[in-house]
């Protein structure tokens, strides 16, 4: 949910002299598309950044969302999807008027960057109103931002829907070629920061990768990564010596995930070799590597094998035993 607040801050900072009213999702009976936490914006004349919902709950959101941007009082809406095709759930809905200060926005853009976790608190009643004191705040550095500088008081018989977001999943790529401009663009249309890591002579720029956060231009030998549990590693450079480089920059680490290109035959060779070089190596370290990185689905195309990447590794991140569906009984969110 962290990149989709990203792109509701940025649209908000090109439009910020327009007026717009936030959505979040507060509470939920039942089922739902999306869990509570998720937010979308909505500007006055009806466009609409995010969704709340696979597409079914939007437009009545900008319909209600209209009293807010008259009155610029808070409300919640409720939408039960028990009466409609899609949904099954009841979802309450805060819908608040969106005007963040400037120091709010310098101190999200802070967090972002020091990958640092997201604190929000919503007050609300579960209960179709409308309340001046229904409001959001973000909490940075122990001190709490609102989203808009209206006033409003603490009132005690409010609920509070609690949220700590993660920093953006980060996904770096160790590699330039074809498959690695196409594992970009999935993984940055999944919402990942994406790094790309080349070596300089590769004469790469940041206009190679679609979707592409950050291109990192270092020899294998002096690449330094900082790891968290919210980064994976894609090792697919197709030079073996230059994986092996890279692998052996990455031993004291511990991400999320580390992938290795290439048959089981390579990966086995390359930690023969890695062995030899540095026979102390851990075994953690080496069970940690995913190598041949991906899941069988019968991927064959660059496109696909980034399909099947990304699916290994969001299984990996989540500690879920990929399965079908449809061989699932109850819900699908646990």
């Amino acid at each position: 949910m962290t990149h989709e607040l990203k792109n509701i801050i940025q649209q908000y900072q090109q439009r910020k002299h327009e007026q717009a009213v936030l959505a979040t999702v507060v509470a939920l009976d039942g089922s739902s598309y999306r869990r509570p936490g998720v937010r979308m914006l909505i500007f006055e004349n009806g466009d609409m950044v995010g969704a709340v919902s696979g597409g079914c709950v939007e437009k009545e959101v900008l319909r209600q969302a209209q009293a807010v941007f008259s009155n610029g009082v808070s409300r919640i809406m409720i939408y039960d999807g028990r009466y409609r095709l899609g949904c099954e759930g009841i979802l309450y809905i805060l819908l608040e008027v969106f005007e963040p200060s400037e120091s709010f926005i310098t101190q999200f853009w802070k967090t972002i960057e020091k990958r640092e976790s997201l604190f929000m608190s919503s007050y609300y009643k579960k209960e179709l109103s409308d309340h001046k004191d229904y409001h959001t705040v973000f909490r940075f550095n122990d001190k709490m931002f609102p989203v808009s500088e209206r006033k409003v008081a603490n009132n005690p018989e409010l609920l509070i829907f609690e949220q700590e977001l993660d920093p953006c999943f980060q996904l770096i790529i160790i590699g330039a070629e074809h498959d690695a401009v196409q594992l970009c663009k999935f993984a940055s249309m999944t919402g990942w920061e994406v790094t790309v890591v080349a070596n300089p002579r590769e004469e790469k720029t940041e206009n190679d990768f679609p979707g592409i956060h950050k291109l990192v231009l270092v020899e294998p030998e002096a690449f330094s990564p900082e790891l968290d549990d919210q980064t994976a590693v894609m090792v697919m450079t197709h030079s073996f010596v230059k994986d092996l480089q890279y692998v052996i920059s990455l031993k004291e680490q511990r991400g999320a995930y580390i992938g290795l290109l290439g048959p089981f035959k390579r990966r086995e060779k390359l930690f023969q070799e890695l062995f030899e070089r540095h026979p102390d190596i851990s075994e953690d370290f080496l069970e940690s590597i995913h190598g041949p990185a991906g899941m069988d689905i019968g991927a064959e195309t660059p496109q696909e094998i980034s399909i099947s990447i990304l699916s290994e590794i969001l299984s990996v991140v989540n500690k879920k035993e990929p399965s079908l569906l449809k061989h699932k009984l109850g819900k699908i969110h646990t």
